[in-house]
């Protein structure tokens, strides 16, 4: 019998990392329901829980592929640059190794670099879906209108603070 070599011990590395981050983003929609409306409430974009439970329910959730291809992007660097020895202790099945991966995956997205490949990913995925039946700005005006809404609401907030 012979032992394994460093490709398929990186591929099942890099398996259960993937396993472990979509786990992460993949809860329920409940859950993610409320992040965002406390998200809303706590950034001011939304005055009151009516209003962020209002606009949690007209952010739509982002495909799973989308998360899988972020997340292949962030295993491809991690590999590139965390030695083995220490990828393999993020591997031991540990909710603290499950926490840092993550820790270290949200890092990896809020990158200038990520912040710029989401939002092009993004864009792409709604003009996809404009093709559905839509004119090709449909996509792109919604979420415009809702940027704007968002920042509406943010502005409301803030001015009834400053009184």
């Amino acid at each position: 019998m012979t032992a394994p070599d460093a490709s398929d011990i990186d591929a099942t590395l890099r398996a259960h990392l993937e396993a472990v981050l979509m786990a992460r983003v993949s809860r329920d929609d409940s859950r993610r329901g409320e992040a965002l409306r406390d998200y809303l409430t706590v950034s001011g974009a939304a005055a009151d829980q009516a209003q962020a439970e209002t606009l949690a329910a007209m952010i739509p959730p982002v495909l799973p592929s989308l998360y899988r291809r972020w997340i292949h992007m962030f295993l491809a660097r991690l590999f590139e640059t965390v030695p083995r020895d220490q990828i393999t202790l993020l591997c031991d099945g540990t909710d603290a190794s499950a926490a840092s991966l993550a820790l270290a995956f949200l890092m990896f997205l809020e990158s200038e670099r990520m912040e710029k490949q989401m939002a092009a990913d993004l864009a792409a995925y709604g003009a996809s879906q404009s093709g559905q039946g839509e004119n090709p700005q449909a996509a792109d005006a919604a979420a415009a209108f809702l940027r704007s809404r968002v920042a509406e609401l943010a502005r409301r907030q803030q001015a009834k603070q400053g009184n």
